[in-house]
């Protein structure tokens, strides 16, 4: 029994080494769109189960996003941090064209299309990334 524990603890370790590793080599700094939401109805269930329905639908569809982050925020603990807006997106792209293609492609039509009138504010931060 001893002798077996010793193989699976490495393999554990080296699976969840591998695991993570992959999860950060995804991550392309080349562009990244950052969207804020302010939905009309925050505390409405069903609006913020579409909501994040048709986020995915999306993100799942698109053809040039790369790595998402779909996240809602925590209770701000310092002056500084905003937590007015109810979900925030960060989209990498391979390049600003992969961007701009997103912009028109179907499944983002589609997002938009279905969820305008869920939001009365959205803001959009774009940023190329710069090696250091």
């Amino acid at each position: 029994m001893k002798k077996l524990i010793l193989p699976i603890l490495l393999m554990s370790i080296t699976t969840a080494a591998l695991g993570q590793e992959k999860k950060e080599a995804n991550f392309n700094p080349t562009f990244v769109h950052t969207v804020f939401f302010w939905l009309k109805q925050p505390d409405n269930t069903q609006d913020r189960e579409k909501f994040e329905r048709e986020l995915s639908t999306f993100l799942k569809n698109s053809k040039y996003a790369q790595t998402n982050f779909i996240g809602v925020p925590p209770k701000a603990s310092r002056e500084v941090v905003d937590d007015s807006f109810s979900y925030k997106l960060v989209v990498t792209f391979a390049s600003a064209q992969d961007q701009a293609s997103y912009q028109v492609e179907p499944a983002h039509e589609a997002f938009v299309e279905n969820c305008k009138d869920l939001w009365e504010k959205v803001i959009v931060y774009d940023a190329e990334g710069k090696v250091y």
